[in-house]
């Protein structure tokens, strides 16, 4: 056994360096140390010292004399390299090239800096913001009426669309200067919030004007004379924007769409004038219906050179106003009865001045970055607010339900059935909610997040999507049944949306989330791509080499820091926090080294196969995605101050997180292709196997029971919600009464004690109250909060029925005109 310890003294020595991520020098002079002691006590013979010093002699020769790395190492790598790196389209190369890369770089990098996370600021409103959410905002919501606004009218009211436009909610993010509100994201993204929890309609409406579009695109690349004339006018109302990307035939794949526009020369009233003409058909466009000016991405060409030697310029934007001749805002979509303005446009021979190009000619053929890189902070905002608001709101009045309502003599949350559903929502819940708010926070700090945005659009909306359901579950038939009493049907048929648009959800998890993410995210790969593409082969060798070691430097400290941490479940190694949440830190840590070490590896066997390989991507991108939703729920914890009464939402949801990392890793090297490879790398990843568990039945009660009563906790994972118990609002009617009903609870307990000895007899409820006081059986104040808790209660499982004449499409056309009428008067 001695003989071998020279051996083990450098893979303990390789082991230590590797996870302390230490230099090339400093492995060399600790590897040097350790081989120098092994060889005076190991007692191994001199053959076998000889031949040990001899391979690390040389090794570290190779490693360390660049001259001699480059002829025998650098130089053959680059030329593999060059024969399996990927072909990027121009739409994935734009999309690389647009954003900045944030929190999810230190994901990516198999050790993350908590430091860095958790010294960021906390998101905070404004004194400026929180009046507008408690004036404004709370005032609309109570103007909403969403039975109206889906099933009577299929719009808002013109009183709603008014109180809209007068206090400029389209100009949430128009600086002051041009008349807008100037808000943070934070209070961009608590807006939507609110007003989702009480119509998605509304929501909708609100979110576009403020996410990809012309005032976003302006803003950052609009002349002064555009912004001038614009921006005031998109603030206040007096202009309602759409922008039109989506063709019949190019949805997805954006940057072939066949729309275009050529430069040319029109006479108009006897002057001559440079512009385009344009040819488009666009569909799904949000606020087209009723927009005053549309914004429109379309190919531009110049065949006559009127621009400059570029026949083919590329994607351009433009801004057009509704009036221009040969422009057509065809008839509405309906959208699975959220009926938000949305509808197709469509020109035929357009002509429009070269001065309708978003940022003049300058920009002219950057159309594509320009999208990109609004959609990446747009998206970070609109839709995953849009779905924090629901889950929110979901989440309260699913809670109060199964506590009010009751089967077999006791509350259904205590079925532990419903308690399992009610769990997933919860932690769920808490976990959508920290992920808008951390990803609202970075735009907030100057960032484009191009790939946390496409973490935060997908996760929060199929995570929603997943907590309305069981939502929709636990209440039963009260909620199939649509009608105003209905505070969870639109919220159904609306989830669908959300994962549709702004990038489809099943691109956005197989293509976009890795397949952007490691090369924005990884520190070497995008230099790897830079450094093989110089045109001077002497440059290009000495840079790929530098930065090919510090890769390959990389992965080794991942191999070791992903063995060293799955050996020891995640026990060692600095990690911030207190004695709770220090064990989420390291855990994190590891599977950040396991993400790391797979990604390279995947890269580098598969190479360009790997955009092919789409759901090896999609579960490399769910282990990033859920290290971050896992790193913002730690983040929201901490900047609340730690809440101990919150440690079951957190809990729950972390070991969700978990369990589903290790499920996609697991499902990486169970497909992996070269299968060696897969079998080092499951030694690697779990050298004692898969040990995370989904989360227990007895937390998962903990979550369910802080859902069920009032308390600290559930307030912070309700809030922003519209929770004001007025008429249009039953969910926040629900909410309101809880208390008392849960007070009442001791008291008809009593009662049935009573009734049970035979000492109550009257067959009605009425008369039983009558019977129970007379008997001192309760109090007259017992008495009176049982009668008005069982009238809520009443209320609140009752379900709306309609006569049939009402329900026909001509009869509802007659509602909606009345419904004008009224908002008139």
């Amino acid at each position: 056994m001695s003989g071998f310890l020279p051996l083990l003294a450098l893979i303990a020595v390789g082991l230590a360096c590797g996870f302390a991520r230490a230099g090339l020098k400093t492995w060399t002079v600790a590897s040097a140390a350790a081989l120098t002691l092994a060889s005076l006590y190991s007692g191994a013979s001199w053959v076998t010292l000889a031949l040990t010093w001899v391979v690390f002699a040389a090794i570290a020769m190779v490693l360390n004399y660049r001259p001699l790395r480059v002829q025998l190492l650098s130089q053959p790598m680059l030329d593999v390299y060059q024969r399996i790196a990927p072909q990027l389209s121009d739409t994935e190369r734009v999309a690389l090239e647009a954003g900045t890369v944030g929190w999810e770089g230190e994901l990516f990098s198999g050790r993350p800096r908590w430091s860095k996370l958790l010294k960021a600021p906390a998101p905070q409103l404004s004194g400026e913001e929180k009046a507008f959410m408690d004036g404004p905002v709370e005032e609309v919501c109570a103007l909403i009426n969403d039975w109206e606004i889906t099933h009577e009218r299929n719009d808002l009211s013109p009183q709603v669309w008014d109180f809209l436009k007068r206090n400029r909610f389209f100009g949430m993010i128009i600086p002051k200067e041009y008349g807008g509100l100037g808000f943070s994201a934070h209070a961009h993204s608590v807006v939507l919030q609110k007003l989702s929890s009480i119509s998605l309609t509304v929501s909708s409406t609100v979110a576009v004007p403020n996410s990809l579009g012309p005032a976003e695109l302006l803003l950052h690349y609009g002349t002064d004379e555009q912004k001038k004339h614009y921006l005031p006018r998109l603030a206040d109302g007096r202009e309602i924007p759409c922008f039109g990307l989506t063709n019949p035939w190019a949805g997805s794949d954006a940057t072939s769409i066949p729309d275009y526009g050529v430069v040319c020369k029109r006479t108009i009233d006897g002057q001559e004038i440079l512009g385009i003409s344009l040819n488009f058909e666009k569909r799904y466009i949000t606020l087209a219906p009723v927009a005053s000016v549309i914004g429109l991405a379309f190919r531009l060409l110049d065949p006559e050179g009127l621009l400059g030697d570029k026949k083919d310029i590329g994607i351009s934007l433009a801004l057009v106003p509704r009036n221009t001749p040969g422009l057509e805002v065809g008839r509405r979509h309906l959208p699975l009865n959220i009926p938000f303005q949305n509808g197709p446009v469509s020109g035929k021979d357009m002509f429009v001045p070269l001065d309708h190009l978003i940022g003049g000619t300058q920009y002219a053929g950057q159309g594509w970055r320009m999208l990109v890189e609004c959609l990446s902070v747009g998206r970070a905002i609109s839709l995953p607010s849009g779905s924090t608001g629901s889950v929110r709101m979901a989440a309260l009045a699913t809670g109060a339900y199964a506590r009010i309502r009751k089967q077999f003599g006791m509350s259904i949350g205590r079925f532990e059935g419903i308690e399992e559903a009610l769990a997933r929502i919860g932690g769920l819940t808490y976990a959508v909610s920290a992920v808008s708010r951390m990803t609202a926070a970075a735009v907030d700090q100057g960032e484009k997040p191009a790939v946390t945005s496409a973490i935060a659009k997908y996760h929060a909306t199929e995570l929603g999507r997943s907590i309305i359901q069981d939502a929709m579950d636990i209440h039963g038939g009260k909620t199939i049944i649509l009608g105003p009493k209905n505070y969870l049907g639109r919220q159904w048929q609306g989830s669908p949306i959300s994962i549709t648009v702004e990038g489809a959800n099943i691109l956005t998890r197989n293509m976009i989330i890795f397949g952007q993410g490691a090369v924005r995210c990884h520190p070497y790969v995008l230099k790897l791509m830079q450094a093989a593409s110089v045109a001077d082969p002497q440059r290009r060798i000495s840079e790929f080499d530098g930065v090919l070691f510090k890769h390959v430097g990389f992965a080794v400290s991942n191999a070791c820091r992903s063995f060293l941490y799955g050996l020891t479940h995640s026990r060692i190694g600095s990690a911030p926090g207190d004695a709770y949440t220090k064990r989420y830190y390291r855990k994190l840590s590891r599977y950040s080294a396991a993400l790391a070490l797979v990604a390279d590896t995947s890269m580098l066997l598969l190479g360009g196969k790997l955009k092919q390989k789409e759901r090896i991507s999609a579960r490399l991108g769910d282990v990033l995605s859920y290290l971050y939703i896992a790193s913002s729920m730690l983040k929201r914890f901490e900047d609340q101050g730690r809440p101990e009464l919150d440690r079951p939402f957190l809990a729950w949801a972390f070991h969700e997180c978990i369990y589903r990392i290790q499920a996609a890793l697991d499902g990486v090297l169970r497909n992996f292709p070269v299968r060696p490879a897969a079998w080092l790398l499951r030694a690697l990843v779990f050298p004692i196997g898969r040990l995370e568990a989904m989360p227990g039945d007895r937390l998962g009660r903990r979550v369910a029971t802080l859902l069920m009563y009032p308390n600290e906790a559930r307030d912070r994972l309700g809030e922003f919600c519209y929770l004001t118990p007025t008429a249009n609002n039953p969910a926040g009617q629900m909410n309101s009464v809880l208390a008392s009903i849960i007070e009442a609870e001791p008291i008809e307990r009593k009662l049935a004690k009573a009734a049970k000895a035979g000492t109550l007899t009257a067959p009605d409820a009425e008369a039983q109250l009558a019977e129970a006081v007379q008997y001192n059986v309760i109090t007259e104040v017992e008495r009176d909060l049982l009668t008005r808790t069982r009238a809520a209660t009443a209320e609140i499982i009752a379900v709306d029925d309609f006569d049939t004449a009402d329900l026909v499409a001509g009869r509802r056309a007659e509602s909606g005109a009345r419904a004008n009428l009224r908002s008139a008067a």
